[in-house]
């Protein structure tokens, strides 16, 4: 039977491409976001376009209802919609910090909640998680975003144990760093957030460096990750942990061994070196 596929945050990056090589693989995608008209561009390889906002309440519903109104199941969720914030916790508006966890954890959560019952139904279904090598990987100014990351791998180990009796598996997707939009984002807010502040000459520095790392060809392409989200979302035995992108095992491998003051001085001075 051809499965129905969910995919937030397809819109850009890895979630349209995602979207996209689900679509030429034969399965029925839906794709979900606030700004659909870039979604709508996929409609010829047969990606449907649904609007969401994951941080209202109403959309999620709408946005699961429409779904099952016309297929009557979902058999895959790719929680893929997300952004990064970075900037000193002691620079962040707690309404931007409070927001950076609305789309997430609390939004993700949220339309988890929506999809679940009707994969209890059929006793079967998968729930991919985007989650990052920064929820491993502790960055300075990187705080909010961070902590996002390191409750999204908590939640997922949680939720797969509990959904497991009925036939739902669970996977973790943990890519490092990838050219897309997000670091160029992350940049700005750091510059912008950090403005006038005490840390201001360290967060122009590491801002200008994420900048310049994101326009170059070091971070991975989004559609070797994608491939690989697509690749969980369908295969028989999926693992319940991707890591993938350049760099994300070293980095991983490095913040485990490394003692904690080593760790600190290795990304202190890295980031002076920007």
């Amino acid at each position: 039977m051809q499965k129905i596929i969910l995919v937030t945050g397809a819109s850009s990056g890895m979630g349209y491409e995602t979207a996209r090589i689900l679509a030429e693989q034969g399965y029925r995608v839906y794709g979900a976001a606030r700004r659909v008209q870039k979604i709508e561009e996929l409609a010829e390889y047969g990606v449907q376009a649904l609007p969401l906002d994951i941080t209202d309440e109403a959309s999620i519903i709408a946005c699961v209802k429409e779904i099952i109104d016309r297929e009557g199941r979902i058999d895959v969720l790719i929680n893929n919609a997300g952004y990064g914030y970075f900037g000193a916790i002691e620079d962040v508006p707690m309404s931007d910090a409070k927001h950076q966890f609305e789309v997430n954890i609390f939004g993700l959560a949220r339309i988890t909640q929506e999809v679940l019952p009707y994969m209890r139904a059929r006793h079967s279904g998968r729930i991919v998680n985007l989650a990052s090598v920064a929820g491993h990987v502790t960055l300075a100014f990187g705080a909010w975003y961070n902590a996002t990351k390191y409750a999204l791998e908590a939640f997922s180990d949680a939720l797969r144990m509990e959904v497991k009796p009925f036939g739902i598996d669970v996977v973790i997707i943990e890519p490092g760093a990838i050219r897309t939009d997000w670091g160029i984002i992350a940049a700005d807010h750091l510059r912008d957030s950090s403005k006038g502040g005490a840390y201001e000459q360290t967060a122009t520095r590491m801002a200008e460096g994420l900048r310049k790392l994101y326009l170059s060809n070091m971070p991975t392409d989004p559609k070797i990750i994608s491939r690989k989200i697509a690749r969980a979302a369908v295969c028989r035995c999926p693992r319940t942990r991707y890591r993938t992108g350049r760099g994300a095992i070293l980095m991983v491998l490095l913040h485990t061994i490394l003692p904690a003051r080593w760790w600190d001085w290795m990304v202190v001075k890295s980031m002076a070196n920007m």
